[in-house]
């Protein structure tokens, strides 16, 4: 018997084991070797080598991390509100061997999982609270769910709570409220507004009260700014008492009303004067003549030092036009 015609089959046999016992894994794969039913351990990545014919067998798996999709769930919050919630787990394999050995299913045993956590927590938190403190239930759910996974080699690397959806019964309520808050914001800045306003009207109506002649160009003013309307009619009545200051002479300003007006109209000077290289000394000269106004005991000084004033502007503006 030719001896060819056994090591031929013999040889393919052995080739065809070699092949079959060549295995590549990924960056993100590991393999899961078993031996005869025993586990061995986990290998990967690059190129695997196994005993062929059966005797090594070998699972593949994933280490990337894992989007779970949690369904909706309906619960009843501590504060006996009905709401349905959905959220997201993110999860991955950390120890390939326990992943296969230690549970049948890892990715349906995590989604059960995460459902009743998920049901738990929001069970033990109010409304508010679930509404409010988001970062902190997604926290407490994470922590729940890995330390129930971790017994099968997962790690839960987040939990995020996507829509809570309300009934429309509270959502109508807290619709309410939120209006009302708006309203009451609304009404408050409303009255510190009047407030603000009554006070500058007091302080405007106390300058009034000491210059009389105020008031009737305020009334002038008005009148223009109602003229300016072309398309109406307006009939604006005109006590007699605004006369007075045309038809007779008016009572005296005192003193110290008096005072404050030169007082104002040397301030005023002192901007329009001149912008010469002597401006500075007019400047200073001209306050050194705003304190004597103010120590002044009668209203002739107070003139006087307005006449002054007057005097070293036009001194000033004659200078600057040389």
């Amino acid at each position: 018997m030719d001896p060819s015609l056994i090591l031929w089959p013999v040889a393919a046999i052995l080739v065809a084991g070699i092949v079959t016992s060549i295995r590549i894994m990924y960056e993100y794969e590991r393999g899961v070797i078993f031996r005869l039913g025993k586990l061995t351990r986990a290998k990967g990545p690059g190129l695997i080598f196994l005993v062929p014919f059966g005797i090594e067998r070998l699972t593949k798996m994933d280490l990337r991390i894992v989007a779970l999709d949690i369904a909706p769930q309906d619960t009843i919050t501590r504060d006996n509100v009905s709401v349905r919630v959905n959220a997201v787990v993110y999860f991955r394999v950390v120890d390939p061997t326990k992943a296969v050995v230690e549970i049948e299913d890892y990715y349906f045993a995590t989604s059960q999982l995460a459902q009743t956590t998920l049901r738990s927590v929001i069970g033990q938190s109010e409304l508010d609270e679930l509404l409010a403190e988001r970062e902190r239930i997604n926290e407490v759910v994470r922590e729940i769910i890995d330390e129930g996974t971790d017994a099968w080699g997962i790690e839960v690397t987040g939990v995020e709570i996507k829509d809570i959806d309300l009934p429309q019964e509270m959502k109508r309520a807290m619709a309410k409220q939120a209006e009302a808050e708006r309203e009451r914001r609304a009404k408050v800045i409303a009255a510190e507004g009047e407030y603000q306003a009554s006070t500058k009207l007091g302080l405007a109506a106390e300058v009034l009260q000491q210059f009389p002649m105020a008031l009737q160009l305020r009334f002038l003013q008005t009148v223009v700014e109602i003229a300016a309307e072309n398309n109406s009619t307006t009939l604006f009545p005109i006590p007699i008492d605004m006369f007075k200051p045309f038809t007779e002479a008016g009572a005296p300003a005192s003193p110290e009303a008096t005072k404050k007006a030169l007082k104002a109209a040397a301030e005023a000077m002192i901007q329009d004067l001149p912008a010469t290289a002597d401006r500075a000394a007019l400047e200073a000269t001209a306050r050194k003549m705003i304190g004597m106004a103010d120590d002044a005991s009668e209203v002739t000084g107070a003139e006087a030092v307005l006449s002054a004033l007057k005097e070293e502007s036009d001194d000033g503006e004659s200078g600057t036009d040389t």
